[in-house]
């Protein structure tokens, strides 16, 4: 499974066909019946257009893109939702982050061991609690967004929804970004042996990524710099 995601984190393209004969050809020894299983246990499918969009999910929740062609301009105008697999060297847990944006910066996260949509609404309320509330909140059109508890919540908190168009996750691009620099710099380098000391880990990396460390889709600004410079000029 680590291996699966580290092609899966620089092609987001390949699904099981592929994804089987890659690790064919690294020497493991696997079948298109595992690896379809792995890859649905990890919550990942390869990326593309495909027909059919009301066979996903929920598709009564299903909501339009509203990022395209949109200039993002300020703090809290967009953020970007999303969770990913996080390998340790015993085990793995899910990652949930959200990004603002304008600023790069990361306004949310959690640390789990399991898919539940109930996650996602946890760390969306304690981003609002720490950074107030976004006008829009983007998310891809998995079945953790694609439920009635997640569009309630937004819709209550007076947040606009705006979901990728189906397998299309450039739409969804600045937390895929994150997802690279968190694996390449942290994860995948000093795997962890348990959640706590995984959990320790990646609060250190995220404060550092939004702190320390430029980034080179803001000009080289440090993310929470633009963030808290932007805020005091609205203020």
């Amino acid at each position: 499974m680590k291996r699966i995601d580290e092609i899966y984190t620089d092609n987001q393209t390949v699904g099981v066909i592929k994804m089987t004969e890659y690790l064919k050809l690294e020497n493991y020894r696997v079948g298109y019946r595992r690896i379809r299983r792995l890859m649905r246990k990890m919550g990942i499918q390869a990326t593309y257009p495909k027909p059919n969009l009301s066979k996903l999910g929920l598709a009564k929740y299903i909501q339009p893109y509203l990022l395209r062609k949109l200039k993002i301009s300020r703090p809290n105008q967009v953020w970007s939702i999303d969770i990913t697999y996080i390998p340790m060297s015993k085990g793995f847990m899910y990652l949930t982050a959200i990004i603002d944006v304008y600023s790069r910066m990361i306004v949310g996260w959690g640390l789990h061991n399991t898919l539940e949509a109930s996650n996602s609404r946890e760390v969306l309320n304690e981003a609002i609690m720490n950074y107030g509330t976004p006008e829009i909140v983007n998310s891809d059109q998995g079945s953790q967004y694609t439920c009635k508890e997640w569009v309630k919540q937004l819709k209550e908190n007076g947040i606009q929804i705006s979901m990728d168009g189906y397998k299309r996750c450039r739409d969804n691009a600045w937390i895929e970004r994150f997802w690279r620099t968190i694996k390449r710099e942290y994860i995948y380098i000093t795997p962890e042996e348990n959640g706590t000391d995984l959990y320790r880990g990646i609060y250190r990396f995220i404060k550092h990524y939004n702190t320390r460390r430029p980034h080179q889709g803001i000009n080289n600004e440090v993310p929470s710099n633009r963030y808290l410079e932007c805020q005091k000029m609205v203020a």
